[in-house]
C-alpha cells in the first residue's frame, strides 16, 4: 500500500494506506472464535516446543525461515484454514482474520496477488523512469525533481510487495510511512511545477515545511501512538489537498498545453479504480481479492503518468530555451 503523478501517487498511496489501515484497527471474526484460538493453543502446545519445534526447522524451506514464518505462524495459517472450512459447512459467510481475508500462501508470499500487483506496479515505473532518462535531458526544469520523485515512488513499491509478502510490525510500519512520504513529496513535486519554477523560495520553504511534518508524522506513529484514525485522516486530507491542486492546474492549461488531457485521464482513471477497494470480497480462488485487482489495474497507469512527464519535460525545457514565460 503501493505504491508517480502527483495525482496518480496520492490516490494509490492514499486509498492502500486507507484501507490496510482501517484493516489492520481492530480484531476480526476469524481470529475471534473460540475453534481458531482453540486450534491455535493446540498446535503450538503440540508442534512448537522440543523435538517437533527442531523438526519443523530442520524441514522449513530455506525461504520460509529467511522471511520470517515461525512455528507459531505455520499454525495460525493452518487454524484457520481449518475455521474457513467449518464457516463453509454451515452456511456461513467467509471470516477474516487478524484483518485479513484468508489467501493461500504461495511459497513465502502471504498475499501473493498482491505481493505480485505491487512488485508489477514498481517495474512499470521502474521501467518508465528509465525510458525518461532517456528522453529527457538532464537540463530539464523538472528533471532533477521527478527522479527524486520516482525514486520515492519505487520505494514505496518495494515496501508494499514485501508487506504483501511478509505482514510483520516492521514490514507494516514501512509500507504506511513510505506510502506518507510518497504523498508528502507529491505536494512538494506539485509545488514546484506550478509555483517553484518562478519563483525558487517557495518550494524551498514547501520542503522544509514538508520534511518536517513527515519526520513528526512518523515520530508521533513510532514513539507516542500509532494511531490508525490520524494516520488514515493526514493521509487523505493531504492527499485531497495534491489532487485539487493538480485537477486545477489542469483546467488552468487546458488551453495552452496539448497534452494536459494525459493528466486529467490519469486523475479520472485513479478516481474509477480506486472503487474496485469498495467492492471488498473475499478472495477468488483464495487468491485475488479487490486490494490485489486495484493494484494490477493501476499498472497501465505508469506509461501514460510518464508519457505526460516526458511531454511537459520537453515543453519546460523548449519553454525555457525561447525565453517564454512559464505556465
Amino acid at each position: 500500500m503501493g505504491h508517480h503523478f502527483a495525482p496518480v501517487t496520492s490516490l494509490i498511496a492514499l486509498v492502500s494506506t486507507v484501507l490496510l489501515l482501517s484493516a489492520s484497527v481492530h480484531g476480526s471474526q476469524g481470529d475471534k472464535e473460540p475453534v481458531y484460538r482453540d486450534c491455535v493453543k493446540q498446535c503450538v502446545r503440540t508442534n512448537c516446543t522440543g523435538d517437533r519445534l527442531r523438526g519443523f526447522q530442520s524441514t522449513q524451506p530455506p525461504y520460509m525461515a529467511l522471511t520470517g514464518w515461525t512455528c507459531r505462524d505455520d499454525c495460525r495459517y493452518q487454524c484457520m484454514w481449518t475455521t474457513v472450512g467449518l464457516y463453509q459447512a454451515e452456511g456461513y459467510r467467509v471470516p477474516q482474520f487478524h484483518g485479513k481475508w484468508p489467501f493461500t500462501r504461495f511459497l513465502c508470499f502471504e498475499e501473493p496477488a498482491s505481493a505480485l500487483a505491487s512488485l508489477l506496479n514498481g517495474l512499470a515505473c521502474l521501467l518508465m523512469l528509465l525510458r525518461y532518462r532517456s528522453t529527457v535531458p538532464r537540463q530539464s526544469p523538472m528533471y532533477h525533481t521527478i527522479n527524486a520523485f520516482s525514486l520515492v515512488s519505487l520505494n514505496a513499491w518495494f515496501w508494499s510487495t514485501v508487506f504483501h509478502t511478509r505482514d510483520t510490525y516492521l514490514t507494516e510500519k514501512m509500507d504506511y510511512f513510505c506510502a506518507s512520504a510518497v504523498i508528502l513529496y507529491s505536494i512538494y513535486m506539485c509545488c514546484v511545477r506550478t509555483l517553484g519554477l518562478r519563483r525558487p523560495g517557495v518550494s524551498s520553504m514547501v520542503g522544509a515545511l514538508l520534511i518536517l511534518v513527515f519526520t513528526s508524522h512518523v515520530s508521533y506513529l513510532t514513539f507516542i501512538s500509532f494511531d490508525y484514525g490520524y494516520n488514515m485522516a493526514a493521509n487523505t486530507t493531504i492527499g485531497m489537498v495534491n489532487l485539487l491542486w493538480w485537477l486545477c492546474w489542469c483546467w488552468q492549461n487546458r488551453r495552452t498545453l496539448p497534452y494536459w488531457w494525459k493528466c486529467g485521464v490519469v486523475v479520472m482513471l485513479l478516481h474509477g479504480l480506486a472503487l474496485l477497494e469498495l467492492l471488498d470480497f473475499p478472495p477468488l480462488y483464495w487468491v485475488l481479492d479487490a486490494h490485489a485487482a486495484w493494484h494490477l489495474s493501476t499498472v497501465p497507469v505508469h506509461f501514460l503518468f510518464y508519457s505526460f512527464l516526458i511531454d511537459d519535460s520537453l515543453h519546460l525545457l523548449n519553454t525555457e530555451k525561447t525565453g517564454v514565460k512559464l505556465e
